[in-house]
């Protein structure tokens, strides 16, 4: 039976959903067909995978892309094993035989010779050919595909054919809501909801910032890891300075008008952890 969920509304492992991603997500793993998952870093698309898998009960298999990813790495190859020479399946193939859902993260980081081969899963044959081992493997119906990238700082030489992304229902993610953000926060870190929303403030005035620097905009994952800094004992501003400006920027400059902005919306370090 297929769940339906509100916008933002929480779900059963915690993940906290932006929009309706959480239904069109499983609508499209009961009608067999792939998503593409867009949205900056760090808003939460990793997450999602891994939480739609415990909610259609399928393994998650993840295929981090780069550069050097080939289709060989993908789908398997010839090995010497104890003097044999024996085919071994590539985790796209295992996910496959395995009817799991195969998730390939940063999907644009990989060569567009690599990506042929997700063409024949992508659409009406849900097969994979095995070429080199003679084989093709028909998807089961349990099997899915998902992909995920951030189009707003991808490299300029690097881009998805259009034809490639319209083999995908694409879902657009987003960061949260500024409350929903902090709840998150509580929920990973353990520390007081006023803290929380503190990091959000200064997140938020970062990521306005962004748009005149152009720099990777402060994501939930780094809130988070400042949060369990500040439960370890860290004051608000070391935690963001070391998780949050830090990783930012090497520019003097704009490390220092980032540093007013976190100034202004922490509280001050012998404090921090007093304010509820």
């Amino acid at each position: 039976m297929t769940a339906h969920y509100q916008k933002d509304e929480m779900t059963t492992d915690t993940y906290f959903a932006s929009g309706n991603e959480v239904r069109l997500f499983e609508q499209s793993f009961h009608r067999r067909m792939p998503v593409m998952l867009t949205g900056p870093t760090g808003c939460g698309k990793t997450r999602l995978v891994e939480h739609m898998g415990l909610l259609l009960q399928r393994p998650v298999v993840t295929i981090s892309c780069h550069d050097d990813l080939t289709s060989s790495d993908l789908v398997g190859r010839f090995m010497v094993t104890g003097g044999d020479v024996v085919w071994t399946d590539g985790p796209l193939t295992r996910a496959v035989k395995a009817g799991a859902i195969c998730y390939l993260d940063e999907v644009v980081e990989a060569r567009h010779d690599s990506l042929a081969v997700l063409h024949s899963l992508t659409d009406h044959r849900r097969s994979l050919y095995l070429d080199r081992a003679g084989e093709v493997v028909e998807a089961p119906d349990t099997f899915m595909l998902v992909c995920s990238y951030n189009p707003a700082y991808r490299s300029s030489l690097k881009e998805l054919k259009p034809s490639f992304r319209q083999r995908f229902v694409t879902l657009p993610m987003k960061y949260l809501a500024p409350d929903r953000e902090a709840e998150v926060i509580v929920a990973e870190a353990l520390v007081p909801m006023a803290t929380a929303q503190r990091l959000v403030r200064c997140a938020v005035g970062i990521r306005t910032a962004d748009v005149a620097f152009h720099f990777e905009p402060p994501s939930t994952r780094v809130l988070v890891t400042a949060a369990h800094l500040i439960a370890a004992g860290a004051g608000e501003l070391d935690a963001a300075e070391a998780c949050i400006l830090a990783p930012l920027s090497v520019d003097g400059p704009i490390t220092d008008g980032l540093r007013e902005v976190a100034a202004a919306t922490l509280a001050a370090t012998d404090t921090s952890n007093t304010l509820n």
